[in-house]
């Protein structure tokens, strides 16, 4: 009864190692010359309304399909996503050609043919007018940040892609700016905070750490920010809030939810002035 019992034991470890060795666990992934090929992923921020009418539903890449109905680019969205983020589109950098097609996919329209000098590396492409070469921000590498403690920021990269009015990007400097909740009991909040430098249209931050003071201690970590954009002079001095025209002119302003150790694209987009339909604001993005 031993020996039967020996070789049973030998005949399962003799299973287990086959069955190991049979299934050997593979990355379905693809080598990239990180100095030859461009990463990027497009953002969709034409100021129309959403619905099918204004849905991209076909991309083309140098006249090949890229994105169909299937994997379909909604107004104020970007592609490729994902739950987590941080995907991206590849192809060789230097010139290539975008079409994008909108409407119903039985009656789809071609509203945005550009040829586009693509750089190597991640960047961030964003369509922001159909008539216009889309803005190419460098999607820079995440940074981090080592604690003994508990994590405490999140991180922000601040785009500005503000029109005046149709066709006329703001000329304006604009520094983004937040604040945290200092004590969760009371509310209080810190003061004014920069994230990043100032930018002009087409520009970004890089990728800013922003403090977040959890509302529940133990947990992952959330908690509220809050914003606004102060316009800078040619001198450097502070001009006051950005504003912005919905039935009045009023100090642009807003929070968002501060995520411990996440990533967000902030894309300032839309019209500050003349059009309270699609008045300016800012849309948040996670990357990671």
């Amino acid at each position: 009864m031993k020996n039967i019992t020996k070789i049973g034991l030998f005949l399962v470890c003799v299973f287990l190692i086959t069955a190991c060795e049979e299934h050997v666990v593979e990355y379905d992934t693809t080598e990239i010359d990180t100095e030859t090929t461009a990463q990027f992923q497009i953002h969709y921020v034409v100021p129309l309304a959403s619905g099918t009418a204004s849905t991209i539903n076909r991309i083309e890449l140098n006249d090949e399909l890229l994105s169909n109905e299937t994997y379909s680019l909604p107004i104020n969205s970007f592609i490729p996503r994902s739950s987590t983020g941080g995907k991206f589109y590849t192809t060789e950098s230097g010139l290539i050609n975008l079409k994008l097609y909108i409407g119903a996919v039985d009656d789809l329209t071609l509203v945005y043919d550009k040829n586009i000098e693509m750089p190597a590396g991640k960047t961030t492409l964003i369509v922001h007018d159909f008539d216009k070469d889309p803005t190419i921000v460098d999607y820079g590498e995440y940074p981090k940040i080592t604690t003994e403690n508990t994590g405490e920021t999140t991180w922000i990269k601040f785009h500005n892609s503000l029109y005046e009015t149709p066709g006329v990007p703001t000329t304006l400097r604009l520094q983004y700016q937040y604040q945290y909740i200092l004590d969760n009991d009371t509310g209080e909040r810190s003061e004014w905070f920069n994230v990043g430098e100032p930018v002009l249209f087409g520009e970004a931050t890089g990728w800013e750490p922003v403090t977040v003071n959890k509302r529940i201690e133990i947990s992952s970590g959330y908690g509220y920010n809050y914003y606004r954009i102060r316009v800078i002079g040619d001198d450097g001095s502070d001009q006051g809030s950005l504003q912005v025209f919905r039935w009045s002119l009023n100090d642009y302003s807003d929070y968002w939810t501060g995520y411990v150790g996440s990533y967000r694209q902030h894309i300032l987009s839309r019209y500050r002035v003349g059009n309270s339909s699609y008045y300016g604001r800012v849309y948040q993005y996670t990357a990671l």
